[in-house]
Order: structure tokens, then C-alpha cells, then sequence
């Protein structure tokens, strides 16, 4: 039975393949050349931009991130404001997005870009990469009050944040987190979440289509499936009308806390590839708003299904480099010229212009004229029978 609660979509870490002599910036080589990530930077790596990680807590202290971080409450709760503790998922994630690839390390796809982190209380399982829900994170539709997820939203769209990652997912939408998206959007941010690694579940395999999993389900947040070294739909990648893009999610190098490095696997380190691509936009185009991002990201995308697009992977995998190419041409196209009020649909000439509302004048004098001649007609009928009776 699905639950409610908010989790964090599993990032599985798997024993790591490949000797542990080859530095990681060779083994994350593939990402980068299959985002084209390096003919972006030659444009940009991000400076400027602040990307807000909604997630468990990231750790300030790894090589990758150090002095890039900065930290907000743990959003769990509205009432008590507590600090966070740092959790592997999140510190992960941020990497993905933002590492420095200081002394040879990881290197994000905006190593220029700054992390806001924005925790949620999420349980995690030391050494797997999985993590499990908090315990009922999520309050019910009726109860009117706001989800972790939301108050975190308002918190990164009101301290600076151009972009926000969220590898996090539920199930079932609230209208608070709703709300907290339109928010977000309304102040120019743009939005990136996984869609959820529920691809092989009995109901997707039965159904042929995955269960929406939020927030990548709310309108106007950039939904991320994950492919592989081939550029194929991950099997565990969840296929529904969510998935706008997809990204590499197998195989893919992330930080861990404390140190070291493995494989992830999951729509987590997708959604953070691509959140990354988009602080690579935003810091371009800092006015572009978050539909266009998305629409840049979107129509430069490589591997396009022969359909144009499918819920499996979108619209395709993003390419960095196009995706810059594509943004330029958004930003640079004028607005549609507006319509002066005097125009009109078809040719020749308009309409006259209607009557001013009430009674027409030559109506009240035709009513005024016969009410004249009826009393006239009436006095002279009395007139006649008075003079008869006299």
C-alpha cells in the first residue's frame, strides 16, 4: 500500500566497479560527455548562481564543497527551529550539482555555483545509499498545515535561490506544496525534481505507467527520468506524464560524506544533473523565467523519441551545451507586438458602434404624440355626455 510520506528517491548506491586507483574525474568522464557539459563552461560554470538542495542535510566540510555552502533550518517542522545534521543523500546530490573538483575530486556540472541547503529529517541507511521516510512528514490535505516540502520551497525561493533541486518525491499532491510551486515559479525560480524510481513496481509493470510521484508531478516543475551509459530508459525510472527530460541516473559517480566515492543509481542523481544545467542557464540568462529554462532544456534535448516525445524519457537527454545555444535564442526573442484596441477580426470596416442604452427619442415622442391624442379623444367623449345629460 503507498504511503503519503515524503522520501528521498533512492539513490542505491552499488559496490563501486572500477579500481579504486582511477581518479573519479575519469570515472564521471561519460556524464559529462553525454551532457555535453564541457562546450557549456565554455560559456559558463555557474558563477552567481545559488542552488538551493532540498534534501537531507549537506555536508559543508567535503573537499568539493567547502566554503560553498550555506545552510538553512531543518524544515520538518514550523515550530521549533533546530539545525540539521548533514545526511549522505543530500551531500551527494549537492556534489552532483555543485562540486568544486578540488584536489582532483568531483566535479558538479556548475562547479562555479553556491549550495543553499534546505534539510528535511530524513532517514537514512549508513552505507547503502537508500533513504527510507521520515515519519509522517506529510500532513493530511485537510489539516491546513503546511508540508516540509512547501515551507522549503518558500524558504529557498525568499533567501536567493535561481534554481532548486529536489531528488525527493511523494505520493499524492497537497495543495499547500501546490501553492508553495506557484510561489516558487511566481519569483523566477526554476524548479528540477526526479520522477521517481518506481519503473519495475507491479503496478507500472501491469499498467504499463508509474505512479506520479511529487513534486515532480506539480505543473511547472521540470521532471527528470534517468538513462543509461547508452542513453536507454533506466528500467527503475518511472514513466508518466512527469518526465519532461532525462539524464544519466546509472552508473553515475557521487561524493560521499566523509569521503571516498561510489556508482549511484536513481532519478536522484538525474534530477540533480539537470538542476544543474539549469544553474549553467541561469547564470547566462539571469531574467530567463523558469518556463523558458524549461522549453531550452526541453527542445535541445538529444535521443529524442521518434514520436517527438514519450513518458519514458521526455523529450530526450539534456545537452548543456545546446540547451545555452537554445536559451540564448529565448532570451533574445522579442515579445509578440500587442494589439491595438481598434483592430478587429476580417477585413472591411468594423461594426458602427452601438447605441447608447435607454429609449430612443423618436419613441418618446410616438408615445408621448398617441398618449396626447387619447387624452384629447377621452375629455371630448366626457365633454359630449355632459352636454347630453344637460
Amino acid at each position: 500500500m503507498l504511503t503519503a510520506a515524503v522520501r528521498v528517491l533512492a539513490a542505491a548506491a552499488l559496490t563501486l566497479q572500477s579500481p579504486a586507483s582511477v581518479p573519479v574525474r575519469e570515472q564521471q568522464q561519460w556524464v559529462l560527455d553525454a551532457l555535453n557539459v564541457e562546450q557549456a563552461w565554455a560559456v559558463t560554470k555557474g558563477r552567481g548562481v545559488t542552488v538551493a538542495v532540498i534534501d537531507s542535510g549537506v555536508d559543508p566540510k567535503l573537499k568539493e564543497l567547502r566554503g560553498k555552502v550555506t545552510t538553512g533550518p531543518d524544515m520538518s517542522t514550523s515550530s521549533v527551529q533546530r539545525e540539521a545534521r548533514p545526511g549522505e543523500h543530500g551531500t551527494s546530490m549537492a556534489a552532483l550539482v555543485a562540486g568544486s573538483g578540488a584536489r582532483n575530486g568531483l566535479v558538479g556540472i556548475a562547479p562555479d555555483a553556491r549550495i543553499l541547503s534546505v534539510p528535511l529529517a530524513l532517514d537514512e541507511e549508513p552505507g547503502t545509499g537508500t533513504i527510507e521516510p521520515a515519519p509522517a512528514p506529510r500532513p493530511d490535505e485537510d489539516s491546513g498545515l503546511e508540508s516540509p516540502l512547501a515551507r522549503g520551497l518558500r524558504y529557498a525561493a525568499n533567501h536567493g535561490a535561481q534554481v532548486v533541486s529536489m531528488s525527493i518525491g511523494g505520493y499524492g499532491p497537497l495543495k499547500s506544496e501546490r501553492e508553495a510551486v506557484s510561489y516558487a515559479l511566481g519569483k523566477g525560480v526554476v524548479l528540477v525534481a526526479a520522477v521517481g524510481n518506481d519503473g519495475q513496481t507491479g503496478y507500472a509493470q501491469q499498467k504499463g505507467t508509474s505512479y506520479w510521484s511529487f513534486p515532480a508531478g506539480y505543473p511547472g516543475v521540470i521532471g527528470v527520468a534517468a538513462v543509461d551509459k547508452q542513453g536507454r530508459r533506466a528500467p527503475f525510472s518511472s514513466d508518466n506524464l512527469s518526465v519532461l527530460v532525462a539524464a544519466p541516473g546509472v552508473g553515475v559517480p557521487v561524493a560521499r560524506m566523509g569521503g571516498g566515492y561510489e556508482p549511484s543509481e536513481g532519478t536522484s542523481s538525474a534530477g540533480a544533473l539537470v538542476a544543474g544545467v539549469a544553474a549553467l542557464i541561469k547564470a547566462r540568462y539571469p531574467a530567463l523565467p523558469p518556463e523558458r529554462v524549461a522549453q531550452a532544456l526541453s527542445s535541445s534535448a538529444r535521443g529524442r523519441p521518434a514520436a517527438g516525445y514519450d513518458d519514458k524519457v521526455g523529450f530526450g537527454v539534456v545537452d548543456a551545451g545546446a540547451a545555452l545555444n537554445a536559451a540564448e535564442r529565448l532570451a533574445q526573442a522579442k515579445p509578440a507586438p500587442g494589439v491595438s484596441d481598434d483592430l478587429h477580426f476580417g477585413e472591411g470596416e468594423d461594426s458602427p458602434a452601438p447605441s447608447r442604452p435607454g429609449p430612443e427619442p423618436w419613441r418618446l415622442w410616438l408615445f408621448g404624440g398617441a398618449a396626447l391624442v387619447a387624452l384629447v379623444t377621452f375629455s371630448g367623449a366626457i365633454m359630449a355626455l355632459n352636454q347630453r345629460r344637460g
